[in-house]
């Protein structure tokens, strides 16, 4: 076995282990370390000095041998040494209560008297801060916040000999971050808080509170955005730092207000005709509102103002689109309920009316915008008339005839209803057809004619219609006479009545006739002496005529279709008053006079002829009148010979007339005028010649001869 070592010295830097010094023996291959407290001990193998022997007990008294080891076996023990291990380390409890502050504590060292804590910044930066104490706890002030500090701590014995140490790094928590500034998105309603970067700060939280309503934001960087935020709604915005040590102090709270919620209960009024009123509630944060009208024209209006309500002017048929929104620093709230108003649609215009008839009108008018209906209200007479109708125009029938209508149009939409305030028309009707009552003769060519008045501020107007033209009377009362009408024409006579509101319909016509025309030209021709012809023109209307011949010793009639007639038993060299009667087809009778007749004066009696000396002949006859003068003709092949005597006498003669002739002797009355007469007795007579003389005149009637 090797020698044994001799321990040169033996001693604790750790309370855990004994370092032990020896001199090296020759031939020794490794060495035993035992540290003995008691009973117990601990054996450690070393190649060579210095060894330690590990795992022992802070301040503890052990006994330190060695012993050498070959392949011989082992030495004896050293000779002992007494070495007690150092104190045990505290071991720290760190931590940073402010930002400018570590506080530092640990359980009491076993045969500790004291402590020493010393502290510095990790960095190298700055001193060394050092404080002894016997307490097991203390406190560093005035530190960097957010710094990176080292901290080592160790316990002394009695003697002064210090112990193991503990180091620590513990990092102020940081401190309050500063320039907080907070952007408002009004459009997402969210915030954007930013602030400066804090030294050692490793992350943030940003806390937007509102009463009992707490939005967190956590962020590595500067700057955070909150989102979900409510609308008109006020909050207090902090930021606080965080560390591995702990959280900074939050900031100052930041005061955000909220774009202003959207207005609600908006409402709105026809407060008048073209005039709208907008009112809302009341918005938390609003500090003023814009109302913005748009017309579905495209025309848009808004209005400013900071109460709850707005006047805005509005056209009749439009529909308005109504929005309001509420303003504040924060900017404009979002967009709420937009409303449709459409105001009642305008009232018709161009109003017209025609009469169709008497009793039906067509109105027409111009279209509006927003009418979907229209209404057309006739109020009058005995009650009111109404048509509805998409179109703009109505009739309206079954009208009463002289009677005020006030005709309003109204028009209707789906959305609000009618226009209300139209304003009426004011049409009459035309007056009321008259009913002829009577129809008399008043005289010669006028006819009276009476109706019913039924209607007023009138004029009425009668109208004699025929063949021979038109025949016109006018009245405001209740009669007029028709004048000049001709005779011997048919009429129709009716009736109208005019008023400014227009005319009426005719009443129902009633036929007239006037007396038949009374001819215009009247001959009378003697034919016979006794028989007078009687000639006329016709009279226009006249079917038949009564002719009369009257005088003292009688009369003479005839009644025919024709327009002559011949009347006989004409007293001869009589005065006559003739007279004619013209009667129409109904009966209706003129009475027509003429200039007086008198008959031819009566033919002569008893001609004879009578020879006389020197060729001439004497005509004889006898006169029904001394007072009245003949004409005797004879007519003859060889000539045509007359003579008339002196008034009062009943014979002529005419001188030198041929013999050897036969002669047709007429002796009759001399008219004043006209042709000479030929209806009195006609005698033939032979003039026979003897010798160079006048012969026999032979008197021949019915193939007798007479002599003379």
């Amino acid at each position: 076995a090797p020698d044994i070592p001799v321990i040169d010295q033996a001693y604790s830097k750790l309370s855990n282990s004994i370092t032990v010094e020896w001199r090296a023996v020759p031939g020794a291959t490794n060495y035993m370390l035992t540290a003995q407290d008691g009973d117990s001990f601990v054996e450690t193998i070393v190649k060579n000095s210095p060894g330690t022997v590990t795992g022992l007990k802070p301040a503890t008294l052990y006994r330190i041998t060695v012993r050498s080891i070959n392949s011989g076996g082992k030495s004896q023990p050293s000779p002992f040494r007494k070495v007690k291990t150092v104190l045990a380390a505290p071991i720290l409890s760190v931590r940073s209560p402010s930002c400018d502050s570590i506080a530092v504590s640990w359980k009491a060292v076993h045969m500790a008297a004291g402590f020493s804590v010393s502290l510095m910044r990790s960095d190298g930066l700055g001193r060394v801060l050092k404080q002894n104490t016997t307490n097991t706890s203390l406190i560093f002030t005035n530190l960097d916040p957010g710094t990176l500090y080292t901290i080592k701590a160790y316990a002394w014995n009695a003697n002064g000999m210090p112990g193991d140490d503990f180091t620590y790094n513990q990092r102020t928590s940081p401190n309050v971050p500063v320039d907080v500034k907070v952007a408002f998105s009004s459009g997402d309603l969210r915030a954007v808080v930013s602030w400066m970067p804090t030294e050692g700060a490793l992350t943030y939280s940003v806390t937007v509170s509102s009463g009992l309503l707490k939005l967190r934001c956590n962020t590595s960087s500067a700057s955070c955005m909150v989102p979900s935020l409510q609308c008109s709604s006020e909050y207090d915005v902090s930021v606080t730092a965080h560390n591995d040590a702990g959280s900074s102090e939050p900031t100052d709270a930041v005061s955000l207000k909220t774009i202003p919620c959207a207005p609600v209960n908006i409402s709105i009024e026809e407060d008048e005709p073209g005039h709208l009123l907008v009112s809302w509630s009341s918005v938390s944060l609003g500090h003023y509102y814009v109302v913005f009208v748009k017309s579905d024209d495209g025309l848009e209006v808004h209005c400013n103002t900071s109460r709850t309500q707005c006047h805005f002017q509005s056209d009749c048929g439009f529909t308005y689109f109504i929005s309001v929104f509420a303003y504040n620093k924060a900017g404009q709230s979002p967009l709420g309920d937009v409303l449709n108003y459409t105001t009642a649609p305008c009232c018709p215009g161009d109003f017209r009316a025609v009469f169709v008839s008497s009793d039906t009108m067509r109105v027409t008018w111009a279209p509006v915008r927003g009418a979907d209906l229209y209404e057309t209200r006739a109020a009058g007479g005995s009650g009111v008339l109404l048509c509805r109708d998409t179109a703009t125009a109505c009739s309206l029938s079954a009208l009463q005839c002289s009677t005020p209508y006030n005709i309003t149009v109204y028009s209707f939409s789906e959305a609000r209803g009618s226009s209300a305030s139209c304003a009426p028309h004011y049409v009459a009707t035309a007056p009321c057809s008259p009913e002829i009552k009577n129809i008399s003769k008043e005289g010669l060519s006028v006819i009276s004619v009476q109706w019913q008045p039924n209607n007023e501020e009138a004029i009425y107007v009668v109208t004699a219609r025929g063949e021979a033209g038109l025949w016109h009377c006018t009245s405001t009362r209740n009669s007029c006479s028709l004048m000049d009408l001709p005779c011997g024409s048919a009429f129709s006579v009716s009736a109208i009545a005019r008023s400014p509101a227009g005319q009426s319909l005719p009443s129902y016509s009633i036929p007239l006739e006037t007396d038949p025309c009374c001819p215009n030209d009247l001959i009378l021709t003697q034919v016979t002496q006794s028989v007078t012809n009687i000639s006329w023109s016709v009279g226009r209307g006249a079917q038949t005529y009564v002719t009369t011949l009257e005088s003292p010793k009688g009369q003479a009639k005839c009644h025919t279709l024709q327009t002559y007639c011949l009347l006989g038993c004409i007293t001869c060299g009589t005065n006559y008053t003739v007279s004619l009667r013209a009667i129409s087809e109904t009966g209706l009778t003129s009475s027509c006079t003429y200039q007086g007749y008198s008959s031819s004066a009566c033919c002569p009696s008893g001609v004879k002829l009578y020879r006389l000396s020197n060729n001439g002949i004497r005509v004889f006859w006898r006169a029904s009148d001394q007072t009245i003068n003949y004409n005797a003709d004879l007519h003859g092949s060889k000539g045509n010979f007359s003579c008339t005597p002196s008034s009062g006498l009943s014979h002529c003669d005419i001188t030198k007339i041929p013999c050897g002739d036969v002669y047709t002797v007429l002796v009759a009355p001399v008219t004043n005028k006209g042709p000479k007469l030929t209806f009195c007795p006609k005698k033939i007579y032979s003039v026979t010649c003897s010798g160079s003389s006048v012969g026999m005149v032979i008197y021949r009637g019915k193939s007798n001869a007479k002599h003379i």
